[in-house]
């Protein structure tokens, strides 16, 4: 009898955690970054061109990102679709931060977001790929 009072208290403990867990639901979000303008003005001729990559669904939800280019250069990530999950929007202005500065798809995965950062690589590339041809 003595035992048993801890381990039910112990028990119930252990449970709140899981009765507290709130899955991520599919949902969709938006966020955008964009580069702070140059100082110089833009080139003659030089035009702005969005590009959408595709929907790439991932274990927490869809992933998709719009590219927003001035000639060859990356002015602008926006996530079109995107899990609704805290670690994901944690990362997403990591990523696109990076993606601005890497000016590629050839970025880091954000620890703790490893999925959305594997779509959103994926989504991006595709992007890159897509203003290239």
């Amino acid at each position: 009898m003595k035992r048993a009072i801890p381990i039910l208290v112990l028990s119930v403990a252990g449970l709140i955690p899981v009765w507290r867990y709130e899955p991520s639901i599919g949902g969709t979000s938006t966020t955008e970054v964009v580069a702070p303008a140059p100082s110089t003005s833009a080139a003659p001729g030089s035009s702005s061109q969005v590009v959408a990559g595709p929907t790439v669904d991932t274990e927490k939800g869809p992933v998709q990102v719009e590219v927003t280019f001035d000639g060859e250069k990356i002015t602008a990530v926006k996530m079109l679709q995107q899990p609704n999950h805290p670690q994901t929007t944690a990362a997403v202005p990591k990523l696109i931060a990076e993606t601005l500065e890497a000016q590629s798809a050839d970025i880091d995965t954000v620890s703790g977001a490893t999925i959305t950062s594997d779509g959103y690589r994926e989504s991006l590339q595709a992007a890159l790929d897509a203003k290239g041809a």
